[in-house]
């Protein structure tokens, strides 16, 4: 059974930094990419970032791009995001997102976790 388990999400002032992660299980983690993406609320989801299976290509969304960093250890099985200068407009529930190929594009999504909620806020 594939499980992705998100965490580290919490109340950040602007300007702040958080690490997210997903430890994933249930699949041979190291042959997939895998993806962030978030749900502010009331509104859809919003694609954040992929990796490849390797780690060695990775895509940001332009709200994001300079911020933020995606990254991954495949001997862990973990899918990390690094959150810098974090904005008021970065609250949302975060989702680690598995795809289904070992490339970004094209691709889709099959599974994804549960969230893990950041907010920001004075």
């Amino acid at each position: 059974e594939v499980q992705l388990v998100e965490s580290g999400g919490g109340l950040v002032q602007p300007g702040g930094s958080l690490r997210l992660s997903c430890a994933a299980s249930g699949f041979t983690f190291s042959n997939y990419a895998m993806r962030w993406v978030r749900q502010a609320p009331g509104k859809g989801l919003e694609w954040v970032s992929d990796i490849n299976s390797s780690g060695s290509i990775t895509i940001y969304a332009d709200s994001v791009k300079g911020r933020f960093a995606i990254s991954r250890d495949n001997t862990k099985n973990t899918l990390a995001l690094q959150m810098n200068s974090l904005k008021p407009e970065d609250t949302a529930v975060y989702y680690c997102t598995k795809l289904t190929t070992s490339w970004i594009r094209p691709s889709r999504a099959d599974y994804r976790g549960q969230g893990t909620q950041v907010t920001v806020s004075s």
